[in-house]
């Protein structure tokens, strides 16, 4: 390491650059009935992936609580850190998340003006194995770890002059920028993916088209074909004519995780999956996916697609299809599961209770035609989501020895040209 870099703490550059380490808003401030469905997105911990935002499922609130609670209202190049559970999980603000709100559970760090440490590097520092190491080891609490304030200020940073630091957090923000784009492009898919579901099984456009006299749009004749041409009435409203209601336990399995304690998991590259997403990881799968996982204690009603094995614990189902899969996978969307919460103490999701429900049964010829264009779909995202995890595994190769100083900027810059 050159002597011109030097060893000081997150703390220390806070104070010497105006800024400051904060507390997310207690509980107190804001309850379960301030969150709705459209509003300025709250970032939770569960929001915090891997160095940026994860957007599914964001909670939101009004902008009269943004105002009511402005000092957490979140800035371009804070740093937003689960204060609880997963304490390494932390993310930079980007340009299209300034305004957002740092929500119940996080700390915020903000760096203020930048004299001796760019935000970005800092950023890259605090992903570092070393300190997600030390965060680990300082955090307090039996049952769950916990950080606070005192803890973060007194992360240990070595940092290197500003000319360095910017080096080097260009190299490695090209790769979160791939990164960020290949994800960025999936939403994209799943939405599409998500519209067309809506459209054939929710709003029954094709139907409805031929009722009127007109061609379904976007398909071709034979696709068109097999819909019915009229709507008739049920227990569940208009359905297209023979789609008559039929129950969830019909269409697919819930089947129960399995549980799996930390300590007797073996270090391996098997996501093990809990309500909240991914947990940890193991070397044996439970399930050898594809398949889909349901939230069963805690965040209820989450739902995550899994095209790798992976293992889910007690805490989660996780479905066993009579129907395509990307047809369950888009129904579940639609179901409603986390407001069906039937426990008082832990929140709780009772199968019986999903299975209970009814939805129209769709002939599987209609079936088979929609898993065609989702499968496609479904390709491209496993295909940018294998290609993220590439670049993903290189920018973690790089980021102990660049940041330690032992992996000279051309010599990096040379590994990111090959590989482009």
């Amino acid at each position: 390491m050159s002597a011109e870099w030097r060893l000081t703490t997150l703390g220390e550059i806070c104070a010497a650059q105006g800024g400051t380490i904060q507390t997310g808003p207690f509980g107190s401030q804001l309850h379960t009935s301030d969150y709705k469905e459209v509003g300025i997105p709250v970032v939770m911990p569960t929001n915090i992936g891997d160095g940026g935002i994860v957007v599914d499922g964001i909670a939101r609130i009004d902008q009269s609580d943004v105002d009511r609670l402005s000092q957490h209202k979140l800035m371009l190049n804070d740093i937003v850190f689960s204060r609880r559970g997963d304490v390494t999980k932390n993310a930079l603000i980007r340009e299209h998340e300034v305004g957002w709100f740092c929500g119940t559970g996080c700390l915020k760090v903000r760096l203020g003006v930048e004299r001796i440490s760019d935000p970005k590097f800092i950023s890259h520092c605090l992903r570092l194995p070393d300190t997600k190491q030390w965060l680990v080891r300082h955090a307090v609490g039996a049952t769950m770890p916990n950080l606070n304030t005192g803890i973060l200020a007194a992360v240990p940073i070595n940092l290197p002059p500003m000319s360095v630091q910017r080096e080097i957090a260009a190299i490695l923000g090209s790769l979160d920028d791939r990164i960020a784009l290949l994800r960025e492009t999936n939403a994209t898919l799943e939405a599409i993916a998500q519209a067309l579901f809506k459209s054939w099984f929710v709003d029954f456009d094709p139907v409805r088209a031929k009722t009127a006299g007109r061609a379904p749009e976007g398909m071709d004749e034979a696709t068109a074909a097999l819909f019915p041409d009229a709507l008739e009435e049920t227990e569940l409203g208009l359905v297209p004519k023979g789609w008559m209601p039929t129950r969830i336990d019909s269409l697919m399995e819930l089947a129960y995780g399995k549980a799996l304690k930390a300590e007797k998991r073996r270090p391996g590259r098997v996501p093990v999956y809990g309500s909240g997403g991914i947990t940890g990881w193991h070397d044996e799968a439970l399930v050898s996916g594809p398949s889909i996982i349901v939230g069963r204690k805690g965040t209820v009603g989450s739902i995550y697609w899994e095209s790798r094995p992976f293992y889910p614990i007690d805490t989660v189902f996780y479905v066993k299809p009579g129907r395509p899969l990307n047809y369950c996978h888009q129904l579940l969307r639609t179901l409603g599961l986390s407001d069906m919460n039937t426990d008082a103490a832990v929140p709780g999701l009772n199968r019986e209770n999903v299975y209970r429900l009814l939805v129209p049964c769709v002939p599987s010829d209609v079936l088979q035609a929609f898993d065609e264009i989702a499968q496609a779909l479904r390709n491209g995202i496993d295909r940018n989501a294998n290609h993220a995890e590439a670049i993903s595994d290189l920018r973690d190769t790089l980021l102990p020895r660049l940041i330690s100083g032992q992996l000279r900027l051309p010599e990096a810059k040379a590994q990111l040209e090959a590989m482009a």
